[in-house]
């Protein structure tokens, strides 16, 4: 099942509540991070259920999602979406992903429209990635990688492979949808940051798990991309103490553009 498959089906569960169905969806096995659905997907579907009930003309600012527990594939689940207030300029929303009567993830977005401003503080950051070489795009291995990464293309340029013992947290690289979407969208943003593993995972000496607890994006733009273009992810984490660590990163157009900013609060289990 396609991405788009997938979205279709959370817009018209964000849309069905305005009728009081209780409607639900699933997703197939080869979507999922280990026992749980991987995270860029709830988190994408969850907003692509908000983005259904804010008006076009606001833009979306910045969206914070929480894994509160494990979305298992293959069984129904519904799409709870409340928004919370919408004022003038900006609409406040959260959504729920509730599978068996448990609260699995929450997202809340938030959208705005345009305002004039005198005040204009330009990018002070810069891309770094080379230009794409699809010759070292990493080539999905069943068992040996998780069952989501089939649908996606990653082609790293900095940092290391997982459980190498390296000695640096910095990660970065090229990513897109081995399908190619009609059109890129937040969604598929959101998605594709989450595809890459947590930049700690990198300087483990062997395997072990790292989970993402909570994850905050925040869009300095609307994505306005080619279909097959390349998106590029540069991140680090900044600190880590006590089991936990604080990552953030930056995500790019192909072009160089600066999309939007990510971090996210991982917890080790090294």
């Amino acid at each position: 099942m396609h991405f788009e498959q997938l979205l279709t089906q959370a817009t018209h569960l964000g849309k069905s509540q305005l009728d009081e169905n209780n409607q639900t969806m699933q997703f197939p096995a080869n979507w999922c991070q280990g026992r749980t659905a991987f995270g860029g997907l709830s988190a994408a579907l969850l907003y692509q259920a908000i983005r259904g009930q804010v008006n076009d003309e606001r833009r979306l600012l910045s969206v914070s999602t929480n894994f509160v527990g494990p979305l298992l594939a293959d069984t129904p689940f519904s799409l709870s979406v409340e928004i919370l207030r919408e004022g003038k300029n900006s609409t406040q929303v959260l959504a729920k992903a509730i599978q068996n009567e448990q609260v699995c993830v929450i997202v809340q977005a938030c959208f705005a429209k345009n305002r004039d401003s005198g005040i204009n503080v330009p990018v002070s950051k810069s891309l770094s990635l080379k230009p794409v070489d699809e010759t070292h795009t990493l080539p999905f291995i069943k068992g040996q990688m998780p069952e989501f990464f089939q649908h996606v293309d990653l082609c790293p340029q900095q940092g290391g492979m997982p459980f190498s013992s390296a000695h640096t947290s910095h990660l970065g690289g090229w990513m897109r949808f081995k399908h190619t979407p009609k059109h890129i969208s937040e969604a598929h943003v959101i998605a594709l940051t989450d595809a890459w593993p947590p930049t700690l995972l990198q300087m483990f000496k062997q395997p072990a798990p790292a989970s993402s607890m909570s994850w905050y994006l925040e869009f300095v733009q609307s994505p306005n991309l080619e279909p097959g273009e390349w998106l590029g992810f540069e991140a680090i984490t900044h600190h880590s103490k006590d089991g936990y660590g604080l990552e953030d990163g930056c995500i790019w157009s192909q072009s160089g553009d600066l999309i939007a900013l990510t971090r996210q609060t991982v917890a080790l289990f090294d």
